[in-house]
């Protein structure tokens, strides 16, 4: 790995970290959640906004009812598998021919268990075909299930005008074509819609250096490097960064893409509990102290790994703290912006901008896209000699193909509204009409009495249902007064904690959020869901985490 940071690692140690870039001292003082900076980019700055999240638990009945339910769902699906191995009850899930009984299984009978006897009782909630581009309102296709879900028809009918709360569309520039639009239109006329090569070879175009130069401004960092897909930025670009004799400190909860590069690096992975300084810390000091298993020697790098916004949680990442640990301790920090980027901060660049950090905090830069930008893709951005390194090292630089010409364009075009290079302050007044708008609904939500989790700021909003039953009640209801919302349980949950998961968006009126929210406290009333009693979790060590004192 080029060092994003410089110097040599030793235990973790990068040792020209004793300083900033400027020649001042790295005077930073981190007490009760709060990090004061002394100096940054020659100016005093201070950040003492207080970090408001909630995670509250539920009643002791609900849960009761709850691990009842899918208590129940057992019994019956393992009923139900003894009437399918006697052949009363059709099987339509896949099954090994009797002909290859002898051969090594392709199919796990118990692993398939849950898929076969729950999640397609309430598959119809998923997947669900969109007929439209994913604006504040959308049309879905209407199906039907004619044998419980395994296989559905399409009806013909188009169900218009379906008020969207579950698309990452979070300053609605993913919308049906515009005249603004024209540029995307200019470029596809003169590139064509593929490149037909890696970077490479021959598929650097002059679109995709416009795009890494306008990264790096928007982010205010050395360069920046951008590829064709979100999720293999990070699952193909940290294992160019770290490998064997490397050290990764990860999140609990973060996504599935940085779990896998993290797995395919080859690296020592160590989990740290959600937004929990104290543990962080713990396994940080230990692996300084203690270095790797049996052989004690140094650790070649120290890696921690963070999202900006968790998608699940709508959390978002205490990153003072953590870039306190970071400079105490001399690791580097990969932090993972697919869902905070132009979604927060003052002026939509993100977690960086949201705590009134300088970047230059950072080692690696994460982004996607596929959110904010109504595009696709991904980028890395940082220090230039990261870059450089990642250019050449880069397994989604020598062997993916290039990003569309046109999908760069929407990047570009979408980039330069938001930081008002199209001569409008229109971008800016969206990421403030975003703000709102999460403020408003969360607020709302709260009121009326449900259990919602994250960031007061933060436009990912999920609201408990718990019980299985409930989750797709809750789905089909809403989807029958015309409101369009993801539901999410497990694997992606623990078990006892599913949820319906709000994405809000610029692009939606106040009418629009209040017509969701009316219907929503009918549904709190109908389904019984307004389970909230404004008592904080149960599980302190994993949330209740806005207070502490680190020594320097």
């Amino acid at each position: 790995m080029a060092n994003p940071g410089g110097g040599a690692v030793c235990n973790g140690n990068l040792h020209n970290h004793g300083k900033q870039s400027d020649g001042s001292p790295s005077g930073n003082c981190v007490k009760n959640g709060i990090v004061k900076e002394a100096q940054q980019n020659g100016r005093p700055h201070f950040y003492d906004k207080p970090i408001v999240e909630s995670f509250e638990e539920a009643p002791l009945h609900v849960m009761v009812f709850t691990y009842l339910g899918y208590g129940l769902g057992t019994l019956f699906g393992y009923l139900r598998d003894f009437l399918r191995s006697c052949g009363i009850e059709k099987c339509n899930a896949a099954i090994e021919r009797e002909e290859q009984k002898d051969f090594v299984p392709l199919y796990q009978n118990f692993e398939n268990f849950y898929t076969r006897n729950l999640y397609m009782r309430i598959r119809d909630n998923w997947n669900r075909p969109i007929c439209s581009a994913p604006g504040s309102r959308f049309d879905v296709m209407e199906r039907v299930s004619d044998d419980y879900n395994w296989t559905f028809r399409f009806t013909g009918r188009v169900i218009k005008d379906v008020i969207n709360m579950g698309s990452y569309n979070f300053l609605g520039l993913a919308a049906s074509y515009d005249e603004s639009m024209r540029t995307v239109k200019d470029v596809l006329e003169e590139y064509g819609l593929g490149v037909a090569s890696t970077r490479h070879e021959m598929g650097t175009l002059d679109k995709h250096e416009e795009l890494e130069n306008l990264v790096a401004k928007f982010l205010n960092v050395e360069a920046a490097m951008v590829f064709g897909m979100g999720f293999a930025t990070n699952s193909m670009n940290i294992p160019a960064l770290v490998g064997k004799g490397c050290l990764i400190l990860s999140d609990e909860l973060n996504h599935a893409s940085l779990v896998l590069g993290a797995r395919l690096s080859g690296a020592t992975i160590r989990i740290f509990k959600h937004n929990n300084m104290q543990s962080l810390e713990k396994l940080l000091r230990d692996a300084v102290i203690y270095g790797q298993p049996r052989i004690r020697r140094a650790w070649k790098k120290i890696l921690i790994l963070v999202e900006g916004i968790y998608s699940m949680e709508g959390s978002i990442v205490h990153l003072p703290q953590i870039v306190a640990l970071k400079k105490k301790y001399k690791a580097y920090l990969y932090i993972d912006e697919a869902h905070s980027i132009g979604s927060v901060g003052p002026t939509g660049r993100g977690v960086v901008e949201f705590f009134g950090l300088d970047p230059r905090d950072v080692d690696v830069l994460m982004g996607t896209f596929t959110k904010s930008f109504g595009a696709a893709g991904g980028y890395i951005a940082g220090r230039k000699d990261l870059v450089d390194y990642l250019r050449a090292h880069s397994h989604s630089a020598v062997y993916a193909t290039s990003m569309s010409p046109p999908v760069a364009e929407q990047i570009i075009r979408s980039m330069k509204f938001i930081m008002g290079l199209d001569g409008t302050t229109q971008g800016l007044q969206r990421v403030r009409q975003l703000a709102k708008n999460t403020r408003y609904f969360r607020q709302r939500l709260n009121e009326m009495g449900f259990i919602i989790y994250g960031n007061e700021e933060s436009p990912v909003i999920p609201l408990l249902l718990y019980m299985p039953a409930k989750v797709a009640a809750f789905a089909r209801h809403l989807l029958n007064r015309k409101i369009g919302v993801v539901v999410v349980g497990f694997p992606a949950t623990p078990l006892a904690e599913a949820r319906a998961r709000f994405c809000v968006s610029a692009a939606h009126t106040r009418e629009m959020l209040d017509m969701v929210l009316e219907n929503l406290d009918e549904m709190g009333d109908l389904l019984q869901l307004k389970y909230s009693r404004h008592r904080k979790s149960a599980r302190p060590e994993l949330y209740d985490e806005t207070s502490f004192e680190l020594d320097d």
